[in-house]
């Protein structure tokens, strides 16, 4: 019987965002599944946030994965699932709602 191997990862925690949110990008080339958690502290009036789920093929460059989070505009928690990937992976988003900010951790967690 294998064991299934588990990686809880806090790529950004309690972080200001204004306009475009990037997280810190993670390597999962040896995971079968990822879910990204995104948790929403505070935010401006009339912010959202549109983000969704990036991978490289270097860490250096990235393009869109495909798996999106739902349009993000009251605090909470919010995931988003991803299946096929390669080695990196990482969240990119845009703030929109004039000067808006945002409050926020993202977490990642990998499973084999």
């Amino acid at each position: 019987m294998n064991m299934r191997h588990f990686h809880a990862a806090a790529v950004e925690r309690r972080k200001y965002f204004k306009g475009t949110v990037t997280s810190h990008p993670m390597e999962a080339g040896w995971a079968g599944e990822a879910i990204f958690f995104l948790i929403v502290e505070a935010l401006n009036e009339g912010a959202q946030l549109k983000a969704w789920a990036e991978i490289s093929a270097d860490g250096i460059n990235w393009i869109p994965e495909g798996s999106v989070f739902p349009l993000i505009d009251q605090p909470g928690h919010y995931c988003c699932k991803v299946a096929h990937f390669g080695n990196w992976l990482r969240v990119h988003g845009e703030i929109t709602g004039g000067d808006a900010e945002m409050k926020l951790s993202i977490q990642l967690h990998l499973k084999s």
